[in-house]
């Protein structure tokens, strides 16, 4: 199919590949800019694929405390060097990323770290409801693994949407800040406490109030 150069350019800056690349893996993608890019990182083509055996030992530790103290983040990003790590452009990335994290509660950085204990435990579950809803029993495997994409949406860092721009994941991000910045970026681990987690308490949405700060 044709595809626009505006698409192109767009794709570009996400990923830092040569714009032939990008023209040509928007064709394969059939103007889908998501798959798109998996495909130029899986080429290799794209500028956070070959950046991917750089070290990165580098960066912040940034903190994030919500108005009142009510929810607070540390989270560790690296890169390769201390003079990015001192950059506003690198800073203001950082921020981001410990918002996001208070805002939408993940518990792991990439489907990577996701214990194999949780995943058998999260696909008897999709399995049980999937043959709950009366789904033939031929199918509900590819059913699990299709709504097991959702569980790692909610609860792994990379792959949660932006919570500024919701038509774009944390990974295409940071894919995006790696272009720019022409260095590996590597969120490396996080923390997160929120008031009176775990005890029985007034169900207050820190969530929402951390959205709309976020928003202003």
């Amino acid at each position: 199919m044709a595809v626009s150069a505006q698409a192109v350019k767009e794709l570009r800056e996400k990923t830092g590949a040569g714009m032939l690349d990008c023209k040509k893996a928007l064709e394969e993608a059939n103007g889908d800019l998501t798959k798109a890019a998996e495909l130029l990182r899986e080429k290799g083509l794209s500028a956070a694929a070959k950046k991917g055996d750089r070290i990165a030992t580098e960066g912040l530790v940034e903190s994030y405390i919500h108005a009142g103290g009510r929810i607070g983040v540390l989270v560790e990003v690296n890169c390769e060097t201390d003079f990015v790590a001192n950059t506003d452009s690198f800073r203001e990335f950082v921020r981001s990323i410990a918002m996001q994290i208070a805002a939408t509660s993940p518990l792991y950085v990439g489907r990577e770290e996701v214990p194999q204990e949780a995943l058998d435990k999260e696909r008897e579950i999709l399995r049980n409801q999937a043959l709950n809803e009366g789904k033939p029993a031929h199918i509900v495997d590819k059913m699990v693994e299709g709504r097991l994409s959702k569980y790692y949406e909610e609860y792994c860092l990379l792959e949660q949407p932006y919570i500024k721009d919701q038509d774009k994941t944390v990974s295409m991000l940071l894919n995006e800040k790696v272009a720019t910045i022409g260095e590996k970026i590597a969120i490396r681990r996080f923390v997160r406490y929120e008031l009176g987690e775990g005890m029985e308490k007034k169900q207050d949405n820190f969530v929402e109030e951390v959205m709309a700060q976020v928003k202003q």
